[in-house]
């Protein structure tokens, strides 16, 4: 399967334009209300609209299972990802309470988890080509025709999502060990090292800490992935559900859809896609940053400002749920302010430039 760029169309330069100027017209000093104005200008230009609305959302949830939790890189056991994939179809996780407060969607994917899901899994997605990676000590994670099949299954929903009327898609996931391939990827993309871009994920102590780190390096020196063959990278060291999310990001890019970023492990996916595509940037925003020590250095590398930190490190799309009421802010503050005129309130005098 040959290698796929996607066909990413630029911002629309005439809607932006007109977004500028209708903020420049609302009741306030212009950029007083900061990266609100720039939100809903970027999402003019993402929609071709200089009204652009967000009200159709969506929360993509992908869970897949690593074969590298058999190094003891987690405080939890690999079981956890598919009784957590339960949890998300019965309503139960951070993830639901805030997907509902946000209004929005959730679909939950199964992207190649180890077990069996129990409960009623009618609402399940499934895309897997294999239940869990293979051990990125040991070798690649995935071959290259697995990562192209996940990342065309993560466009493929975005595609379906996109044409029920999506206006943005938060890219969530769940995979016990998967802060692990996460590290990996971000090291690989930013030239930094393991010990710089590995955190605690789900909590190990310090001996557990170690030990990721150690695999992280491990994993890297055993598979020697390329930053240039971002795929690569993806198959090398990467997981299903973080190939799953690059496809997601660049398939709604393709459509015009906004992608709604969420921490570590969604991030690093972004990374992916941003090697096959660096157009994805223009329709992707970072809600907030995570706790997580990677973090930071793939925002950075992205060149992304996170609209929040709250130390949160709990991956699900839970901080991008968040930022769906941000980025609902920005919107309406830019559609339903008055402006100077149809509130008859005097402009900024010449003098006081």
């Amino acid at each position: 399967m040959p290698d796929r760029r996607f066909d990413i169309p630029p911002l629309d330069e005439v809607a932006m334009a007109a977004a500028r100027a209708r903020q420049a017209s609302l009741t306030k000093p212009l950029g007083a209300l900061g990266v609100l104005e720039d939100i809903a200008c970027r999402l003019a230009g993402i929609q071709g609209t200089a009204r652009p609305s967000i009200s159709r959302k969506y929360v993509v949830v992908a869970a897949a299972d690593h074969g590298v939790a058999a190094e003891g890189v987690s405080a939890y056991p690999p079981e956890v990802t598919a009784q957590m994939l339960a949890n998300f179809l019965n309503g139960g996780a951070a993830i639901n309470v805030l997907a509902r407060f946000a209004g929005a969607e959730l679909l939950v994917v199964d992207a190649g988890v180890a077990s069996d899901v129990p409960g009623d899994t009618a609402a399940l997605r499934r895309v897997a080509v294999r239940r869990g990676t293979s051990n990125i000590v040991t070798g690649p994670a995935m071959t290259r025709s697995e990562a192209q099949a996940m990342i065309e299954a993560g466009a493929g929903i975005a595609r379906e999502l996109a044409d029920a009327g999506a206006q943005v898609i938060a890219t969530g996931e769940m995979g016990i060990g998967n802060t692990t391939p996460a590290a990996a990827i971000t090291s690989v993309f930013t030239g930094r090292p393991p010990e710089l871009v590995t955190g605690r994920g789900t909590g190990v102590d310090e001996a557990g800490y170690a030990r990721k780190v150690d695999v992280v390096r491990r994993a890297i020196e055993r598979n020697r992935p390329d930053p240039e063959d971002p795929i690569g990278v993806l198959a090398a060291v990467g997981g299903f559900e973080i190939a799953f999310m690059a496809g997601l990001a660049l398939g709604a890019a393709e459509r015009r859809v906004a992608v709604a970023l969420d921490g570590f492990i969604s991030t690093a996916a972004a990374l992916g896609a941003n090697g096959i595509n660096p157009a994805v940037r223009d329709y992707a925003f970072a809600t907030h940053r995570s706790a997580e020590a990677g973090h930071a250095a793939a925002l950075e590398r992205l060149g992304m400002r996170p609209m929040l930190e709250l130390d949160m490190r709990l991956g699900e799309g839970s901080g991008a749920a968040l930022g769906f009421q941000v980025m609902e802010a920005a919107v309406r503050l830019h559609n339903e302010m008055a402006t100077f005129e149809e509130a008859a309130v005097s402009q900024r005098s010449p003098e006081g430039r």
